[in-house]
Order: C-alpha cells, then sequence, then structure tokens
C-alpha cells in the first residue's frame, strides 16, 4: 500500500468516526491510519522498533507491577516498562479506565507505536497491557509483518543494523477469580493505610487508589473484563509468537522461576537466520557435557588399567605436593601451584590430573610457562647460553567456605 491509499484510509477513519463517537473495529483501516500518521511524522527509515517486544499481560493481582523489573532483568534490558495504562492520561481516558472499560483500539496503537519508537527501547521492550482486544491483537500482527518487511527492505543496506530480527513474546501471568479479587482489595486496603499516615505525617507522597481496589464486585467486573477481553486475544497469539503461560498463584519466588525457565535464551529463534547458520557449526555446551560424567568415568578406568603406574605417580603427586596448598586456601576457593616436575611433561599425566580434580569435584587448570634461564656467556662473542625452564602453573578452582559476619 502506498502513501496515497494509506492517506485514504486515514481519511475514511476520520469519515466514519466523526468527533470520535463511533469507534471503528476494522483492524486493517485503524492500523493504516496510524502506520500513514507514523510514515509522515518521522519517515519510513526512522521506523526503528524495538528489536524484542515481551507483551505483558496478566489478571489484576497476577503481579505484573512485581514482576517485570525480574522480566526485564533476566533478558538484560536496562530501560523501563512501557506500561499503557500509564499512556492513556487523556481525561476520556481515565473515566473510562476508573469504570473498568477499555479505551479505544486506535488511541491505544498509536500511543503504543510511538512509544516503541523511542531510541530507549531500540533493544527490547516489556510492554504492559497490549493487546486488549482482538482489533489489538490483529494491529499487533500487521506490525510484525511490517517490520519485517522493512527488515527485508533494508537487509543490504547500510541501514541493516536498525531493522533487525523481530522477537514477539506473549507472555500471560495467570490468578485465578478468587486471588485476583484478594489482591485487589488487599492492595486498597495497604495504599489507604499508606496514604493516611502520608496525610497524617506530611512525609511522602500519596498513591493513586483505584476505585476497584475498593469494592469487591468492581473487583470481580474487573478480573471479568480481563477474561472476557485481554485473556482472549492473549490466547488468539498461542500460534503465532512465543506464548508463555505462568501461574502466578504461587509466592514471588516460584513465579520468577517460571519466568526463568520460560524465556531461557535460544539462538535458532532470536539470532538472525544467516548469523545463526554460521554458528551452528560450533556444539552447544549443554550438547558435549550430557555424557561428560560416563566419559570421565570411563577414562578414569581405562588409566588405572592401562597405565596404573602414571596414574599412582599422579595421584602421589597431587597428594603431597598439591593438596597441602589446596587446603591451605579453602576458604577462597582458589588455589595455585607452580611446580618444575618432570612427572608433568608427560601429556598422559597431564590428562590424568585434570580428571582426577574433576572426579574429586575440583576444576583444574594448567599453563606452561617457558622461562629462559641464562647459563654461561661466551667472553670473546658475548653471547649468553641459556637453557629452557618448563614451570607448570597448576590453578585449582572450587567452593569456598563462606565466613558469617554478624
Amino acid at each position: 500500500m502506498n502513501i496515497q491509499e494509506l492517506r485514504s484510509s486515514v481519511s475514511s477513519l476520520k469519515t466514519h468516526a466523526p468527533g470520535n463517537d463511533l469507534e471503528i473495529k476494522d483492524a486493517q483501516l485503524i492500523f493504516n491510519s496510524v502506520w500513514a500518521e507514523l510514515l509522515e511524522e518521522r519517515g519510513k527509515e526512522n521506523l526503528r522498533f524495538a528489536k524484542e517486544i515481551i507483551l505483558l499481560g496478566g489478571a489484576p493481582g497476577s503481579g505484573k507491577g512485581t514482576n517485570t523489573r525480574f522480566i526485564l532483568n533476566a533478558r538484560g534490558l536496562t530501560c523501563e516498562s512501557i506500561v499503557v495504562s500509564d499512556l492513556l492520561d487523556s481525561m476520556a481516558a481515565r473515566k473510562i479506565k476508573e469504570s473498568g472499560g477499555l479505551v479505544g483500539d486506535k488511541e491505544v496503537v498509536g500511543l503504543v507505536l510511538r512509544k516503541l519508537l523511542e531510541p530507549d527501547y531500540r533493544d527490547g521492550a516489556v510492554l504492559d497491557g497490549f493487546p486488549r482486544t482482538k482489533v489489538q491483537v490483529e494491529c499487533l500482527k500487521l506490525l510484525v509483518q511490517k517490520m519485517q518487511e522493512l527488515r527485508h527492505e533494508y537487509y543490504d543496506t547500510p541501514l541493516h543494523s536498525h531493522f533487525r530480527q523481530p522477537i514477539i513474546h506473549i507472555m500471560v501471568l495467570f490468578v485465578d477469580e478468587k486471588v485476583s479479587i484478594e489482591r485487589q482489595l488487599k492492595r486498597g486496603r495497604d495504599i489507604q493505610a499508606y496514604n493516611q499516615e502520608v496525610e497524617t505525617t506530611g512525609i511522602g507522597e500519596l498513591l493513586e487508589l483505584r476505585p476497584t481496589d475498593l469494592d469487591v464486585e468492581a473487583a470481580r467486573r474487573r478480573y471479568q473484563v480481563f477474561k472476557e477481553h485481554t485473556w482472549e486475544a492473549l490466547q488468539s497469539l498461542k500460534q503465532t509468537f512465543f506464548y508463555h503461560f505462568i501461574n502466578a498463584n504461587g509466592s514471588v519466588a516460584e513465579v520468577e522461576e517460571n519466568i526463568t525457565k520460560e524465556l531461557q535464551y535460544q539462538s535458532s529463534l532470536e539470532l538472525d537466520p544467516r548469523t545463526f547458520d554460521r554458528l551452528r557449526r560450533l556444539p552447544l555446551a549443554r550438547d558435549i557435557i550430557i555424557r561428560a560424567r560416563q566419559d570421565l568415568v570411563r577414562r578414569l578406568d581405562e588409566y588405572e588399567f592401562e597405565h596404573p603406574d602414571i596414574l599412582g605417580k599422579v595421584v602421589e603427586f597431587i597428594e603431597h605436593k598439591i593438596m597441602p596448598i589446596v587446603l591451605r586456601h579453602s576458604i577462597s576457593g582458589v588455589a595455585t601451584v607452580n611446580s618444575e616436575d618432570t612427572l608433568l611433561g608427560d601429556p598422559h599425566a597431564l590428562a590424568m590430573l585434570i580428571d582426577v580434580f574433576s572426579e574429586r569435584g575440583y576444576h583444574a587448570l594448567i599453563d606452561l610457562h617457558r622461562i629462559e634461564v641464562p647459563e654461561r656467556v661466551d667472553l670473546h662473542t658475548g653471547i649468553i647460553s641459556c637453557r629452557e625452564k618448563k614451570v607448570y602453573r597448576i590453578t585449582v578452582r572450587f567452593k569456598g567456605s563462606e565466613i558469617r559476619r554478624g
């Protein structure tokens, strides 16, 4: 669709909704209207949206505010979350929200897209409270389609780094109706008590108290709005984007553990396909450690039956030369030993030493340092003859002892 067609869509939207009395429910029309405005305001090459968008939805009292910071940290994002209810701060929107209703789709979509264009959200954003309606769901799909089109258009240009592979996560924090109502009312009581203390002492700032947090029926209606609109809207995205269902009825720690598992890094899904193809020839760490324990056992038994003399010397060396130093560093958990023992010149002995420490629960690292030591000087030519000294630096790491302070 060209710019003239987009402008026609805007005109059509205005014609169908004079004075915003009649809300248009055609997602394509709404999105085209907002997109045309963005093109005119910023230009196509500046429509650089967040690479990763985590759409955070949840029932009232599910702990979205509590868990947002943890989600941001889990994804390595330093920006603040985008709370849609905070974006909608007009008087008309406030009245609708206080009654438990929803704000018009075009207004929501326009505010959200403009916010996602801010430089602070270039790497990613947590979007709290979007989408909440079927129209917003379709607008989200259209946005991702546009992001992919822009990425394709600029892929082989100097601007390609600004139009990266979009990643969309749908994260739903769910609690049942009973828990939701209890938490809403508790929040209301807590805010009331806090505000009373502020008014009495004059210290602090008053917090906003939602009318729905003071009345059981209002809290119940708010939950029902979530189930009838937001829940249905988010469920419809399960087959399109990464979908994460989090049972938020439990404790904060339990919910955080579930979130961590759900947001684990997956390179095949997050990297550009060309980047992933280049890296995939390298094995994943988790793949090479699956049989590590069995392989360690097999190697140690082979040492015992095929090279018992060398293994015996290695164990004796560890026992008498290394362990006394390790024991003296039992608090720090790190011990370093320098040795010139000729035993370590045998590659078999080095491999055995590392494996023996691994079997005992330590991590051993060996570095070889070659040092030129002067032996004689030719007085006629001035040439210094040196011999090479091999020093093996053995670093042993393990979990140290924690000293309680109090």
